[in-house]
């Protein structure tokens, strides 16, 4: 990419293994340990067993259409909710979403998963080349902000029996990043700001997923009618410990201090995630436009996130002017929980809800919100299906989950009435082995 950003060397790992001798080796972009290359293999083998694609660059498997969006981009962030864009499938709309979907894998490859490491739950590459060393150069963005998540839970004394990492309670989740580059804000329209959250990969996350019920959202009165989120998921962004502070006040002060920066200017704010990452996300944009009276256009990009809030929670974001683009795959449950939903006249299409109770006198609905287990579908969906591709093993339920998956099928989703494209990028390792891995 042109422009005023200097183009970094690629990350590369060394051709031979490294000897036993062999503390670290220092990269243009990164330090590689040789805990970090084992950690990396396990990983690659962990993702090959559960990825129903083999992608032709696993660093970066897709690469956006350098679309110019100029004076439209507030279309493709969601302005009038994407009404026209998404059946059949805008290309430019497409290459956004591909382009935001790289963000969030570069969160995954960014995190240290080996639970034997020192550096467990942490990034393993500096801020200045997180993204090249995700296999992500020329973005043209910056990293401004490393972003910790704390798990709320209390875990009982005997825990310490069993080994550390199981009881970690902060780890690393995300990134802030800024878009710098001038011929980049020129593509774009605006300066962007980028937040990036990963998945569940912790214990402790795993055990606030589960905390499905609905809980108030902070500042509201007791006893009183309002947005509420789940649990788990408010745990994790508003948690923290006398050494890690919340992931809620790392975001606020990062975006405030971006704000006063080049508030004069053009600006978006765009939060992205997958799984636990995309209700993050949501959570985030709402206290983004509840903090800053004067916050930019905010938009949520989330791949197979789970339910995050009620109803009422759904209305405070599109009153806010919050926009949410929701990619599911019908396929994946987890985009099916947590709780349920009883939405009669909503913008819910009637096949995609799980319960309808719109017909039954109000007070039975009121009781059954009172169990704090109904949720709302939030934002525009596209939905999309894996046994739509002719690429994916759709028996297997885990992949229907993966970030992968989703970008595959992204890349090829045309519209409802034709839901693959023929022509779709290829995206196996060897065209001439296009089948289905079983």
């Amino acid at each position: 990419m042109a422009g005023s950003m200097t183009t970094p060397r690629p990350c590369t790992l060394p051709s031979t293994p490294l000897s036993k001798a062999t503390r670290h080796v220092k990269f243009q972009c990164c330090t590689v340990t040789t805990q970090t290359v084992r950690s990396n293999k396990r990983l690659e083998n962990w993702e090959r067993l559960l990825n129903p694609v083999e992608y032709s660059n696993p660093a970066s498997p897709f690469t956006s259409k350098q679309v110019k969006l100029g004076k439209n981009w507030k279309e493709y962030q969601g302005i009038r909710n994407w009404d026209g864009l998404l059946d059949p499938l805008d290309d430019n709309l497409r290459s956004e979403i591909l382009r935001y979907g790289q963000f969030v894998d570069a969160a995954y490859k960014s995190f240290d998963f080996d639970p034997s490491s020192p550096t467990y739950a942490t990034c393993q590459f500096p801020k200045s080349t997180l993204l090249e060393c995700s296999g992500l150069p020329e973005t043209g963005y910056r990293l401004t902000k490393n972003l910790r998540a704390t798990s709320g839970i209390q875990l009982p004394r005997w825990i310490e029996m069993v080994p550390s990492w199981v009881g970690i309670q902060s780890s690393w989740i995300g990134y802030v990043a800024i878009c710098q580059d001038k011929n980049e804000i020129s593509r774009l329209g605006r300066r962007d700001i980028v937040i990036s959250f990963r998945g569940t990969a912790t214990g402790l996350e795993w055990l606030e997923n589960v905390r499905a019920t609905l809980t108030p959202l902070p500042d509201r009165p007791e006893n009183e009618p309002g947005p509420m989120v789940e649990s788990g998921f408010l745990s994790l962004y508003t948690s923290g410990t006398p050494t890690s502070p919340s992931l809620q006040q790392m975001v606020r002060e990062e975006i405030s201090r971006l704000l006063q920066s080049y508030g004069d200017e053009p600006v978006s704010l765009t939060i992205t995630g997958h799984s636990l990452g995309a209700a993050l996300a949501t959570l985030t944009a709402y206290d983004v436009k509840t903090t800053f009276k004067r916050a930019p256009m905010v938009t949520v990009i989330s791949f197979g996130g789970p339910r995050v809030g009620n109803r009422s929670f759904r209305q405070c974001l599109e009153k806010q002017g919050t926009k949410v683009l929701r990619i599911v795959n019908s396929d994946d449950l987890i985009t099916k929980v947590p709780g349920f939903v009883i939405d009669g006249d909503d913008h819910i299409e009637p096949k995609n809800r799980n319960v309808n109770m719109s017909r039954l006198p109000s007070w039975i609905q009121k009781r059954v919100e009172e169990t704090q287990w109904v949720y709302a579908e939030i934002g525009k969906e596209l939905r999309l299906r894996s046994r739509d591709s002719p690429y994916l093993n759709r028996i297997n339920a885990a992949t229907c989950h993966e970030l992968k998956t989703y970008l595959h099928l992204v890349d090829g989703f045309v519209s409802s009435t034709c839901p693959f494209r023929t022509s779709a990028r290829r995206v196996l390792n060897n065209p001439a082995k296009q089948k289905v891995r079983s």
